[in-house]
């Protein structure tokens, strides 16, 4: 993959076409149902207030994340949510891309606060390396152990 050929995008819900909604669900479908067998409630309120970054290759969205505001899944942080990279981008380091452009987004986008993630027990080093820590015993959702995990307020 050619990092070139890859277009980074950042939309509210209400600026995304609805063929870039149609694909982010789809993509989001084809990972957490299809690939993971979850079973779980993705359409849950959250993206209409989200901020929705999204890398194309041409029209074909290869990685995804959404950025959910203060307070929204976590009282006291921000969020980032839903991160996925389609199966055939992996292990190519666009997922640590993904997750230092979704960090910078969120940060920009909603201040400096502390960014709190439920992430998949197996991927905690992943994280770990992007400076989250584990603030939470393992815990079951959708099928798969997940753990909270927490970033610290950066200085604007």
């Amino acid at each position: 993959m050619d990092r070139q050929e890859i277009t980074w995008v950042e939309k509210t819900f209400a600026a995304l076409s609805l063929e870039e909604l149609y694909k982010i669900l789809q993509l989001r479908q084809e990972i957490f149902v299809l690939e993971q067998a979850c079973v779980y409630r993705d359409l849950d309120n959250k993206d209409q207030l989200s901020c929705h970054l999204m890398a194309w290759q041409g029209d074909t969205l290869v990685a995804y994340t959404r950025l959910i505001p203060y307070g929204i899944s976590y009282p006291d942080a921000l969020s980032i949510g839903r991160v996925a990279t389609a199966s055939a981008f992996r292990g190519r380091g666009l997922g640590g891309e993904l997750m230092r452009r979704s960090i910078d987004g969120a940060y920009g986008l909603y201040g400096g606060k502390t960014i709190k993630i439920g992430a998949q027990q197996h991927l905690e080093a992943f994280y770990n390396a992007l400076g989250f820590e584990q603030t939470s015993e393992p815990y079951m959702d959708a099928g798969i152990l997940h753990i909270e995990m927490t970033l610290p307020p950066r200085e604007r």
